[in-house]
């Protein structure tokens, strides 16, 4: 039987839109974002109680935008595709303000719904990282730091996500600290640390998952441009 195809394209904006509603999900459960956020969560906190108007959405192209000068060095290469790289993360940037806005409203006073925008929240963030890798447009600085090590590597993707997760997830401790005083948490709590265990994981069997039940194909002969 021939598989339904999934194009390139699509599958970048599906990405786009579920990678920053699951990141506003976790928000709201406020059981700690995902390890790969978190530096960006903590800076905003940070320079939130100072200047009210710094969203969440600008941490994140800020810190991207560093993330991408660190990429370039690290394979001693700048590509035109990084800088669309970070075009991507601008716009993820203000769709996240926006799912924000609106998951504010979700209701989260009891434990259960927390657990329910939790876990809606990781798989949703998974599935949108697959669907990612799937896609030769440009995706966020994060994602294509771990595809760029993944090759240089000769690695499996996912595990390469896996120790960059867990990287993130120590290096936004130590921001925590330094920022809110020893011994305190913000951002990163138990939900980050599971999501960090975890996300390699998901994001290998969401890619097997497309593998199968997908063709990939690009609707439209950019290609050229993004390599």
């Amino acid at each position: 039987m021939k598989k339904p195809v999934l194009y390139s394209e699509v599958a970048y904006g599906l990405g786009m839109v579920g990678l920053s509603l699951s990141v506003a999900l976790m928000t709201r459960a406020d059981f700690g974002v995902s390890m790969v956020v978190a530096p960006a969560y903590l800076l905003y906190m940070k320079i939130n109680a100072l200047w009210p108007t710094f969203t969440f959405g600008m941490a994140e192209y800020i810190l991207q935008g560093a993330l991408l000068v660190g990429t370039a060095l690290a394979v001693k290469k700048l590509r035109p595709y990084f800088l669309f790289s970070f075009v991507t993360a601008v716009v993820y940037g203000f769709l996240l303000d926006g799912w924000m806005l609106l998951t504010n409203q979700l209701p989260a006073d009891g434990f259960g719904l927390r657990v329910l925008w939790y876990v809606l929240g990781i798989l949703l963030g998974a599935a949108s990282i697959s669907c990612f890798f799937k896609t030769y447009i440009a995706p966020e600085a994060y994602e294509l730091l771990v595809k760029e090590l993944a090759l240089k590597l000769n690695a499996p993707t996912h595990r390469v996500k896996t120790v960059y997760d867990c990287v993130s997830c120590a290096v936004a401790i130590l921001m925590s600290f330094a920022f809110f005083g020893f011994g305190r948490f913000e951002g990163v709590k138990l939900g980050t640390v599971i999501c960090a265990l975890v996300n390699g994981l998901l994001i290998g069997r969401f890619t097997a998952f497309m593998d199968r039940r997908f063709e990939y194909k690009d609707a439209l002969p950019w290609r050229r441009y993004f390599s």
